[in-house]
């Protein structure tokens, strides 16, 4: 995909190891794209894995908070953590069942290398085998149009087919998976296919008027979407209860022994001490990551992920504040006090403002 991204002029960062398209024209502008048309992503940069073995579905019922339990029909994907020991966040990926002795997982880039030995480590003894999918590119066409238009590289009944998908799942149509999931807080598909079927696909969803985007677009998405991002809003020093994440825990059935398992129980038996919030700036100003929170009479948190929001016109940040925090608190940006009014993410939600 390199050259391609180098032909329609992305600005090129570094991201996780990877060199990525930041932007190719104006990030606003790819925002508003994705928000009211549709928009193509990237995320080649993405690990897959697919888990393959008779004991499979008892390793993932190991490593995973989430309960891959609820995973009977062929295609249903779920959105979990991966936890240490201590109940730290590993990483949070989504796996897909897709036989009986075959699940899929997808997990995030800079932590590929540690979730492929953790996953090694515990696979041993359940005989299941590992393999990274290197062959596959991935893409994410999202928007209010991209189902429709992602359609039409497909063949008529695969487009069908591909267009019957029920939200967070995904099917194999002529060896392309289109599954119906994404990171923007809009509809969609995140497709892997063939590397080199990805750039004439690229192609044709730009003749089609469907915009390149780049990570500075996916990420003011993802945080009106509400969206943590690993590194940023959770990482292997905090656990899924102050990431807004604990309803990814699935501690019923009481049997199910996951790993981190026993320090989530007693958090969630005498509460977090710390919780992951959306803040709204009322005064000017922009919010960004590390910026100090104060909560009146309570205490201090962080910013742990800030933009201005395009949709909202707004500065809007996630941050985590010590539980008792109420609605309102003071941000602290370049010396100066500004106010910000505590709610609950997403923002934004299918082009929509939440916030009121």
């Amino acid at each position: 995909m390199f050259p391609l991204h180098q032909e329609l002029g992305a600005r090129i960062v570094d991201f996780g190891g990877w060199d990525m398209p930041v932007q190719y024209s104006s990030q606003i502008g790819e925002h508003h794209a994705v928000r009211r048309a549709a928009g193509v992503f990237d995320v080649s940069h993405m690990c897959v894995v697919d888990l393959r073995g008779a004991r499979v579905r008892a390793f993932l019922e190991l490593l995973l908070a989430n309960d891959v339990g609820r995973l009977r029909t062929p295609g249903k994907a779920l959105y979990s953590c991966m936890l240490n020991e201590p109940g730290g966040v590993l990483d949070d990926l989504i796996v897909y069942y897709l036989a009986e002795s075959w699940f899929r997982a997808v997990v995030n880039a800079g932590t590929r290398d540690r979730d492929l030995a953790w996953m090694r480590r515990h696979a041993a003894s359940f005989g299941v085998e590992l393999s990274e999918r290197t062959d596959l590119a991935m893409l994410a066409i999202q928007g209010p149009e991209a189902r429709a238009k992602a359609a039409q590289l497909l063949a008529p009944e695969d487009a069908a087919a591909a267009l019957a998908l029920g939200s967070f799942s995904g099917r194999e149509l002529s060896g392309w998976f289109v599954a119906r999931t994404g990171y923007t807080g809009e509809d969609g598909f995140e497709v892997m296919l063939p590397a080199a079927a990805a750039i004439p696909a690229w192609r044709k969803l730009n003749s089609l008027g469907v915009a390149s985007c780049g990570l500075g677009a996916r990420d003011t998405l993802r945080l009106e979407a509400g969206m943590n991002l690993y590194g940023n809003d959770m990482d292997e020093s905090t656990q899924p209860f102050e990431s807004n994440l604990g309803w990814t825990v699935a501690l019923e059935p009481a049997g199910r022994a996951f790993i981190g398992r026993a320090p989530l129980e007693a958090i969630a038996a005498r509460g977090s001490r710390a919780k992951l919030v959306g803040l709204v700036l009322e005064d000017r100003g922009v919010l960004r990551s590390h910026q100090k929170v104060l909560a009146p009479a309570v205490g201090e948190g962080e910013i742990t992920s800030g933009t201005f929001a395009p949709t909202l016109e707004r500065s809007i940040a996630l941050a985590r504040v010590p539980a008792a925090t109420g609605a309102s608190v003071q941000v602290e940006v370049r010396g100066k006090l500004l106010n910000a009014r505590v709610v609950k993410p997403p923002f934004v939600r299918f082009g929509k403002s939440l916030i009121g």
